[in-house]
Parts: structure tokens; C-alpha cells; sequence
């Protein structure tokens, strides 16, 4: 009897009015999309890590969450799943200008709360399409707003000759709580 007491006590907590219902776990993915352009007159120094203008990125997160049932309060875990750079222009231009390169995101522009996003120690030469690897950082506080910012840097084998269209494609995984 004494064994059954704290048992039923317990089911009584859970049972009485008031008390919340465990919220159900669900996962899902969003994906942003951006479009940039890298200038001719990119004055970069060949050789060494430099910092390129940041861009703020329209984010559907807030979309996302709302579509699936939760809010960015109840988001638990958010990562960079994927993140792919493509040249759309000029036709046939590739990735051989860039030797390496690091992107970071910020929830502002200035940059004060930045994280290692994705990065590829080594771009390969003859491609149009870079998949960078993500950094593996926990995301959610950047992913609660209607924009992040994202904060480029780059190492250069040579000169841009001309101004170069590139489309960045990034999947999350969301790992949230429902309403």
C-alpha cells in the first residue's frame, strides 16, 4: 500500500485541471534561398582570409513554424543541414577564382553575435556548384526572425574579370514543439 500512494498521487497531479499536456515533438526542414552578386571590382587581396560586404537574407522560418503548428518560442534545435553556392552568370564562369571560403551568420548586420555557419577549406576547380560543409552550430536564436544576416569571407586564387550572379541554397532542420 505504501508503494501504491506516491504512485497514485502522481497520476493525480497529472490528471487535475491546469496542469499542461506534454507538447508533441515534430521535425521538419525549411529552405532560404538568396541571390548575390560578386562585383568585377572586387578589391580583394590574393592570398589570406578577407571579409566580403554582409547580406541580409529574408528567412521563411517564421512562415515555416507557424505552417507546422509551433512558434519560434517552442523551436528546440535548429542546424544547417545543407548549404549549395551555384554561378547563374555569365554562362560557363566557375568556381576557380575562389580558394576558399567562410560564411557566418548573425541575427544584425553588424555582425555581434556571429557564428561559423558553412565553410569549404578547398573549392574545387572546373565547377559551378560548391556544397560548403556546415559548421554543425545550434541555430535557433538566428532563425527567429523574419531576416538573418550572413557574413562572407574569402581567399582568392585571382581576380574576378567580370561581375558574377551566385544563387545560395540553404536547408535547416527544425526540431520544435507543437502548439
Amino acid at each position: 500500500m505504501k508503494k501504491i500512494l506516491p504512485v497514485l498521487f502522481l497520476l493525480a497531479l497529472l490528471a487535475a485541471p491546469g496542469c499542461k499536456k506534454a507538447r508533441e515533438l515534430i521535425n521538419f526542414q525549411i529552405t532560404d534561398s538568396q541571390s548575390f552578386t560578386v562585383p568585377a571590382a572586387l578589391s580583394v587581396p590574393i592570398g589570406g582570409l578577407y571579409p566580403l560586404p554582409s547580406r541580409t537574407v529574408p528567412s521563411t522560418a517564421r512562415t515555416a513554424y507557424a505552417s507546422k503548428g509551433t512558434t519560434t518560442d517552442l523551436v528546440e534545435n535548429v542546424n544547417l543541414q545543407e548549404m549549395t553556392l551555384t554561378i547563374t552568370a555569365p554562362a560557363g564562369q566557375n568556381f576557380d577564382f575562389l580558394r576558399r571560403i567562410e560564411l557566418y551568420i548573425s541575427s544584425d548586420i553588424s555582425g555581434s553575435d556571429k557564428v561559423l555557419l558553412a565553410s569549404l577549406a578547398s573549392v574545387p576547380r572546373g565547377v559551378s556548384t560548391i556544397s560548403l560543409l556546415p559548421a554543425g552550430t545550434k541555430l535557433d536564436q538566428y532563425l527567429r526572425n523574419d531576416t538573418y544576416t550572413i557574413l562572407t569571407s574569402v581567399e582568392v586564387n585571382n581576380r574576378v574579370a567580370q561581375n558574377i550572379d551566385i544563387r545560395a541554397d540553404s536547408r535547416f532542420s527544425i526540431r520544435a514543439r507543437l502548439k
